[in-house]
């Protein structure tokens, strides 16, 4: 069955990598292990590019390397939304005693992976490129555009789920549903080194 993986990045790496060794992860090795019946046809990976943090300046770095990675896989496409970053005034859960009840924080969202992967899947459906269409994700927001591939196009939908806490709405109306398990992960890594045609370059020493 030709298949496309939508695959959201951060829903991904929140959800099932962060704090593992299993970063370096070949998405194509991962998709052939959770769907063994499926002819893979094209992989999507929805993310943003990070900024540099004080605490942590080799993010862009680290992350640039592992895009590089994934380019030398022949069936990856990979999309891109970006960081809004602005100045938010919230509550303290406990204000301190004597002291303000709201504080002015800095928050940094993730914008436009959700809205580009439902675009793409809504998209494939309708120009018919695939028979079954995966979406990675535990975000429920993709509901809407997987019941309207479902229902509307005929097509099954299933969904992968990073998250360790099922996604209910998404399993109940998804045609098949399952979730990531950390001994897949550990079937897929990259190799340490890999080859472009810009030249060799290696897994980030420390990630």
């Amino acid at each position: 069955m030709k298949t496309y993986v939508y695959i959201d990045a951060f829903n991904v790496y929140f959800g099932a990598l962060r704090g593992t060794p299993y970063r370096w992860l070949d998405l194509q090795a991962l998709c052939a292990i959770l769907l063994p019946k499926h002819q893979v046809d094209r992989i999507k990976y929805f993310t943003a590019l990070v900024n540099a943090r004080p605490n942590d300046p080799d993010q862009p770095t680290r992350q640039q390397t592992y895009l590089r990675a994934l380019r030398t896989l022949p069936n990856v496409e990979i999309f891109y939304g970006h960081f809004l970053t602005h100045v938010v005034r919230m509550a303290f859960a406990a204000p301190p005693s004597g002291g303000p009840d709201y504080v002015e924080v800095i928050k940094t969202e993730e914008k436009g992976s959700d809205v580009n992967l439902a675009t793409q899947l809504l998209r494939d459906a309708y120009q018919n490129r695939f028979e079954c269409a995966v979406v990675v994700s535990g975000d429920s927001d993709l509901l809407a555009p997987i019941k309207v591939v479902i229902e509307e196009m005929r097509k099954p939908v299933g969904v992968v789920n990073p998250q360790k806490n099922p996604c209910r709405v998404l399993q109940k109306r998804a045609t098949f549903y399952k979730h990531i398990r950390q001994s897949a992960l550990a079937k897929s890594p990259f190799p340490a080194m890999l080859k472009d045609s810009a030249g060799t370059f290696r897994k980030p020493s420390v990630w």
